[in-house]
């Protein structure tokens, strides 16, 4: 239920309660006197009250008590109903010994204010009185209604922490045993190609034999992939002892790729709302892969970082005046692949193309509402 629903719903039956409770008064007392227009105000003030108990229920509890001492001792007989859906409101909260202070203090001060009204009553009418107004077992059955609702919330939520926990540890064991088998399989098999291909240029070049270009092609792609496995290993290792980058480490990973030949500027505008774990997480890989790109295969001198934060959406936009241009783009890698399914997958759009003015530009948009 949306924040908006809840806040209806609380007013509602708030503004129904005093209804009640003033339409109760008017059929007790029909001549406007002064005395009997603060019982009005009282009656409505007890049951207005009600809409803030979500925010303030021990206040609410305190206000609707003294509403209802207020309207008795005026000569009101009307049921203390908004006291009672205080107590319910309270003990919900989790404040049991507060309720069970408020209703023995109620239970004692109610007698006393039927006293005080209109009535030449006895004790014994009273008291008979106040348990006809407000019966021990309706202040105890509204209070075992809340701590039910309680109990259930509070079920609910460590079933839900029960979830998110076996689901991401699931998700960590299947990630070791990817990183495992990658680890068992695939690097045994690149660091064999980057050794072969390193021995072969090796005794090329000890001979004096030219090296073929093939042969070098196929040592840096070794060498690249060798690279490319271990940062793959490293994050698919990663756990909370090394918790994932966000946000906030977006400076310092611009601080690292500035080198004597590029220049990188980040810029951040608008405020920063609070971004999701998985939206924070995408934005720091965005910028990563977006600079790792510009300093491998862009030739740029200039980079450019710009988060903007937005009502709803965080805008990540870098570009670069590097050698891309609008008639030969470089081709979409692993890398650009990965960032588009990532924003994807969040209900974001990612665009990474050349600009007009030369250089490549990578821009990203995504939702930040939980």
């Amino acid at each position: 239920m949306g924040t908006d629903r809840i806040w209806l719903k609380d007013w509602g039956i708030a503004v129904a309660l005093a209804a009640i409770q003033l339409i109760s008064g008017l059929s007790e007392h029909h001549s406007p006197t002064p005395v009997v227009l603060v019982g009005y105000a009282l009656l409505i003030a007890g049951g207005l009250a009600l809409g803030l108990r979500r925010h303030a229920p021990v206040a609410v509890l305190a206000a609707t008590g003294v509403c209802a001492l207020g309207y008795q001792a005026i000569g009101f007989e009307v049921p203390l109903l908004a006291f009672l859906f205080a107590v319910y409101a309270v003990v919900r909260a989790g404040h049991r010994l507060i309720v069970v202070a408020g209703a023995v203090f109620m239970l004692a001060a109610l007698p006393l204010a039927i006293l005080a009204a209109p009535h030449d009553w006895s004790v014994s009418q009273s008291l008979t009185q106040s348990r006809d107004l407000l019966p021990i077992a309706w202040v105890i059955a509204a209070g075992a209604a809340g701590e039910a609702l309680r109990q259930a919330e509070r079920r609910a939520d460590e079933a839900e922490r029960t979830r998110e926990e076996t689901a991401r540890r699931r998700a960590d064991e299947e990630r070791l045993h990817i990183a495992r088998e990658l680890h068992d399989s695939l690097t045994h098999q690149i660091s064999v190609i980057k050794v072969q291909a390193d021995v072969a240029v090796h005794l090329a070049r000890k001979r004096g034999e030219p090296v073929s270009e093939a042969l070098l092609a196929i040592q840096e792609a070794g060498q690249e992939a060798s690279r490319e496995l271990r940062a793959t290993l490293e994050a698919l290792r990663d756990d909370d002892k090394n918790p994932p980058h966000g946000l906030d480490h977006i400076p310092e990973l611009v601080e690292r790729a500035r080198t004597p030949g590029l220049e990188v500027q980040l810029t951040v505008e608008g405020r920063r709302p609070d971004v999701p774990t998985a939206v924070d997480r995408t934005a720091y890989r965005i910028v990563q892969e977006s600079l790792t790109n510009i300093a491998r295969h862009a030739a740029a001198a200039t980079a450019s970082v710009l988060i903007e934060y937005r009502p709803d959406t965080l805008v990540i936009r870098v570009d670069d005046d590097g050698r891309a241009t609008t008639d030969a783009a470089p081709p979409p890698g692993v890398g650009l692949l990965g960032m588009r399914e990532r924003v994807t997958a969040l209900g974001g759009r990612l665009r990474a193309a050349p600009r007009e003015t030369g250089g490549f530009r990578v821009h990203a948009e995504i939702p930040v509402a939980p």
